[in-house]
């Protein structure tokens, strides 16, 4: 599954890991998260990430 990069702090989202404080589950691809998803660390939207090269 594709890794998605945010382009303001880098963090990156890997649907392997998912997101276990939001609870996100191992799994769940980006495009599948919540619209109103934001980066953990730096609180920013969905669309300021980018796939991963």
């Amino acid at each position: 599954m594709q890794k998605y990069v945010c382009s303001v702090c880098g963090y990156v989202y890997d649907p392997a890991d998912g997101e276990p404080d939001d609870p996100i589950d191992p799994g769940t691809g980006f495009e599948d998260l919540p619209e109103d998803w934001v980066c953990p660390v730096c609180g920013v939207d969905k669309d300021l990430f980018e796939p991963e090269s």
